[in-house]
């Protein structure tokens, strides 16, 4: 065991972890996060995608004990209001609901890298997500949407 320290959706805790203990497992055990989930277990569906100080990253690969003092965001973290998540439901981009976290996320880490994404951008960015109910179009739709909302805020806040 390892003592480690997470923030997690700005909540900082000290916890114990196995060496070998899944970044999901934790996150779900010691935070009552629930929409990080496993979908595949290797990495390749993005069900399990946080963001680790921006930057996505699959929870069902990676062990909670590398990422000692780390800033965790969790779809559960997001707040209310989220122009991302606003513009999802808008779009009704979603059927089942299980992949959507994943892809708010990673559309968060692709709108701060990228504020004007163009289709290509969003769909090259969103490969490693896997939505079996086929909703693409209105994910690439509810993105470009965030990132119009962004931009008009942004124009706002500048003028």
């Amino acid at each position: 065991m390892r003592e480690i320290q997470l923030t997690v959706n700005g909540r900082r805790r000290r916890l114990a972890v196995a060496d070998d203990e899944l970044l999901l497992d934790v996150l779900r055990r010691e935070f009552g996060v629930t929409s990080a989930r496993e979908g595949c277990g290797v990495g390749a569906c993005g069900a399990c995608t946080v963001l680790v100080s921006g930057r996505s990253v699959s929870s069902c690969l990676t062990r909670a004990a590398r990422y000692d003092d780390a800033r965790i965001t969790t779809a559960d973290g997001l707040p209310e209001g989220d122009e991302v998540v606003a513009e999802f439901v808008a779009a009704r981009a979603m059927q089942c609901g299980y992949c959507i976290p994943g892809f708010v996320l990673m559309a968060h880490e692709l709108l701060e890298e990228n504020p004007r994404p163009t289709d290509d951008d969003v769909t090259e960015h969103l490969e490693g997500n896997i939505c079996r109910c086929g909703t693409y179009g209105e994910i690439r739709t509810a993105i470009k949407a965030a990132a119009a909302r962004r931009e008009a805020r942004e124009g706002r806040k500048s003028a």
